[in-house]
């Protein structure tokens, strides 16, 4: 499962889109909760914002069951996320995320499609409101593979319909049965185990 991820490195042209935090800093190991860039389209134009990773539906009491992650085969059905699949899709822009695997103490992995590129997941988003301010909320769109869950990513063509309103149900459903990206990964150092830890030391090679 995709539980961190990293933000460190954007071009000029993701910089320069309206929305874009002018204090926006590298994130190196990003966890649900935390606050994260989303890329949406509003009035048919590609915005920026901020938001928590953890869907939170304006109807839900429980605020202490907020998914991070929607599984691509059943986003459709489930009540927490079909409205957000067919209204509210976004964008999360990410470096690559982290990987943990093995038995006894299990090892970090860095999987990307190549150091230094950028790559979106797919993902959707609500509106909560707390007190008098309305808040952003999202969840990472994931996909089987292997052992693991991976995070829905899209390629350019994908990224443009999964955010077009427009777009006919049943392309929206191709993409969630898109085949998994090809994706390096390369074996860590156990620092980045530790969430506090924050940053470019949690890439030190194994």
């Amino acid at each position: 499962m995709c539980g961190r991820y990293a933000l460190f490195r954007w071009s000029q042209a993701f910089a320069a889109l309206p929305g874009f935090p002018a204090d926006q800093q590298a994130q190196w190991n990003i966890s649900p909760g935390a606050s994260v860039l989303i890329q949406r389209r509003l009035d048919g134009q590609l915005q920026l914002a901020r938001a928590r990773w953890g869907l939170t539906p304006a109807w839900l009491t429980d605020l202490s069951r907020t998914p991070a992650h929607a599984r691509a085969e059943t986003l459709a059905e489930q009540p927490m996320f079909r409205e957000a699949f067919r209204q509210r899709r976004c964008l999360m822009p990410a470096n690559g995320f982290y990987e943990w695997r093995g038995t006894a103490r299990k090892r970090p992995y860095w999987v990307t499609p190549g150091e230094g590129a950028s790559l979106f997941y797919a993902a959707v988003w609500e509106v909560y409101p707390v007190q008098e301010q309305v808040w952003l909320s999202c969840a990472v769109v994931t996909q089987a593979a292997m052992n693991q869950r991976r995070p829905l990513i899209l390629d350019e063509a994908g990224q443009a319909a999964w955010l077009d309103p427009d777009t006919p149900l049943a392309r929206l459903h191709e993409l969630l049965a898109s085949p998994p990206a090809a994706l390096r990964e390369r074996a860590l150092a156990h620092l980045v185990n530790d969430p506090k830890l924050d940053g470019p030391e949690c890439l030190t090679p194994a």
